[in-house]
């Protein structure tokens, strides 16, 4: 395949034509379900607004759709990580627990999370990430204190951050070369079927990995193929079904 592959579809009908064992790392960023608590955005006078209105997509979704394709589609020495919230997290053990060898969490601390104006409980600094694997997986352990199951860093923000579309749940790149380091090998397969605006893929083949992106949302798929296509014009491989 070319450096990477994106595809404008809906992940769950687009991965059915996937190969067996063909992708090295399923590394995403689903939904959470929380658009059920969304209280709309918080509007101030002298800042910008504070976004707390999720989107339409980010309901009624339970990853046991994914389970069967993810299980087939990736390599006996790959690894599964995947974005999750509190609400889900139980319900990712009870789908995947059993199929895997190891099921493991996550812990990502933002540096710099919305404050908390009302001051009426904890800040939401934390966000989790599922991580599962079998037996023999590529694993590139670093010294100790590289290793932990905690990441500290900044949101996404500066230059890095998109304004237009401006999607509510963007990643850093440092995090996500983190884990793609540690989980693959050089030119091993990433896959993201959730690819939002591709920052997993600009990790991914910053790093020297090839990538494939499923995206549904036009503007965040669009968003996603001008970022990478700027990084590597001449290797673009893109499908719309």
């Amino acid at each position: 395949m070319n450096d990477y592959k994106l595809i404008h579809a809906d992940s769950l009908h687009a991965m059915k034509d996937m190969p067996d064992n063909s992708v090295d790392f399923i590394f995403t960023d689903p939904p959470y379900n929380l658009s059920q608590y969304s209280t709309g955005n918080i509007k101030f006078d002298w800042r910008t607004d504070i976004n707390n209105d999720l989107a339409e997509w980010d309901k009624n979704f339970d990853p046991v759709g994914l389970k069967n394709d993810f299980v087939r589609i990736l390599k006996p020495t790959g690894n599964l990580f995947a974005f999750c919230s509190y609400n889900l997290i139980g319900r990712w053990h009870e789908i995947f627990d059993p199929i895997f060898d190891t099921f493991q969490f996550f812990v990502w601390h933002k540096t710099n999370p919305v404050p908390k104006f009302r001051k009426a409980g904890f800040l939401n600094s934390c966000e989790l990430i599922v991580c599962m694997w079998n037996k023999g997986h590529i694993w590139n352990f670093g010294k100790q204190s590289e290793m932990h199951n905690f990441f500290e860093s900044s949101i996404c923000m500066g230059p890095e951050r998109l304004k237009n579309p401006k999607h509510p749940t963007q990643k850093p790149i440092k995090l996500l070369k983190h884990l793609i380091n540690i989980a693959t090998n050089e030119n091993d397969v990433v896959f993201d079927p959730f690819m939002g605006v591709g920052s997993t893929g600009v990790a991914a083949l910053g790093v020297g990995r090839k990538f494939i992106g499923i995206e549904v949302e036009k503007e965040y798929y669009a968003a996603a193929e001008n970022r990478i296509k700027s990084m590597q014009p001449s290797l673009c491989f893109a499908i719309d079904n």
